[in-house]
């Protein structure tokens, strides 16, 4: 369980000649440091006064980004374990699981771009890119699953809902880079 152990363990792992862990687990590892930076965004946030108003938003928001931090967090070891049972349609949902998360995921940014502690600004686009590339890494896993699996009503289903989700993810990270790109640039 790479998730009671080190850092340094789970790269060396990473890099090692092993099957597993690999480009799965490598995706929810991505997602949990984007949900952890945004925890931290609202961590840095809550209790200054400037920001009272949007206290109570907050809350939600480091609730749903340590939920969510928890979940990918499980779903690197859920990947290695998928995985190492050789079944295609596990190995399958856990990349599947981590798409759908970061799209929950990245809907949390747009709030803190302006109710964020503003030093703590650039971490919420670092946190929208990580949630982003972590969703294009998963779907890379799905990918080869569907294929391996063969069943064409499943690969149309999962590829809709991932396309659709795919593009919102885009435009969200796409508004949070400009706007926080505008703020930092003054």
């Amino acid at each position: 369980m790479y998730k009671d152990d080190s850092i340094e363990k789970y790269m060396n792992d990473l890099a090692a000649k092993l099957p597993a862990p690999g480009g799965g687990s490598a995706a929810a590892m991505s997602a949990a440091l984007g949900a952890s930076l945004i925890s931290m965004v609202v961590n840095f946030t809550i209790g200054k006064p400037k920001y009272a108003q949007y206290e109570a938003e907050l809350k939600v928001i480091l609730e749903n980004s340590e939920a969510l931090r928890k979940e990918f967090t499980n779903l690197v070891d859920l990947d290695v374990q998928a995985y190492q049972s050789k079944n295609l349609r596990n190995s399958l949902d856990v990349p599947f699981m981590v798409c759908r998360l970061c799209h929950e995921g990245i809907k949390l940014c747009p709030a803190l771009i302006t109710k964020g502690n503003i030093n703590l600004i650039s971490d919420v686009a670092v946190a929208a890119v990580l949630l982003e590339a972590a969703f294009a890494c998963a779907y890379f896993n799905v990918e080869i699953n569907l294929k391996l699996i063969g069943d064409k009503e499943l690969s149309g289903t999962v590829r809709k809902e991932l396309d659709d989700k795919e593009g919102t993810i885009r435009k969200i990270r796409q508004e949070t880079e400009e706007k926080i790109g505008k703020v930092i640039r003054g």
